[in-house]
């Protein structure tokens, strides 16, 4: 699922920035500081990333993760999604670079597809047909269902080779840019920074050939 940026790129401590929900679950793990800071830490983390996401929407869905917040069975589930996240990322790494992912990755996701199927059904809105997804969550482990199904539309991607890493940083991104031409992950966060850069690199090159 593509999803559009955001007019905020940070929301609620999450960086939205990928133009893609399953990149935007790839990027809990930033460089903040100089340092890997795991955004997704424990289970109130995950129960946060996972409404802002749009991941759990009602109310019902909500309440549910607060009830699971101090659970074992969250526990282990952030333990498994962290562990996962890292072997989705060699693959996004493999297809930035011109490679298919693994043959066991891609086991992995189709194991987990058969295991926690996602539903939809129809409904008329607005004199308008559209599909929605049907999620009710019995246990943390649920969750896999929209999140493998995102990894799955990702690496199904038709426009796979929009696929990047910002130059600046260690976050991915979905290039939705008409010429495809977007080189790092916010104008705010590494855009200005590597235009001032190489600005000032221009200026020593100017300053070191002006004759003296």
């Amino acid at each position: 699922m593509r999803t559009a940026q955001k007019a905020k790129e940070w929301d609620d401590g999450f960086l939205f920035v990928a133009n893609h929900t399953i990149l935007d679950f790839l990027n809990t793990k930033p460089v903040l500081g100089g340092e890997p800071v795991e955004l997704l830490s424990d289970a109130h983390a995950l129960e946060r990333w996972l409404i802002v996401s749009k991941f759990a929407r009602s109310s019902k869905t909500k309440s549910l993760l607060r009830s699971w917040r101090s659970s074992p069975e969250a526990a282990a589930f952030v333990e498994e999604l962290v562990a996962f996240r890292e072997r989705l990322r060699s693959a996004v790494v493999r297809i930035e670079g011109s490679s298919l992912p693994s043959d066991s990755f891609l086991a992995e996701v189709n194991s987990l597809l058969l295991r926690y199927p996602s539903y939809s059904f129809l409904n008329t809105t607005d004199g308008k047909i559209r599909r929605e997804t049907f999620f009710e969550p019995r246990q943390p482990a649920d969750f896999w269902a929209p999140i493998i199904d995102a990894t799955a539309n990702l690496l199904s991607e038709p426009d796979i080779s929009r696929l990047r890493k910002c130059e600046s940083c260690v976050i991915h991104f979905f290039d939705t840019s008409k010429k495809g031409s977007r080189r790092w992950c916010s104008m705010n966060i590494c855009g200005n920074k590597l235009k001032v850069a190489a600005y000032q690199k221009r200026r020593r090159i100017e300053a070191a050939n002006s004759p003296a």
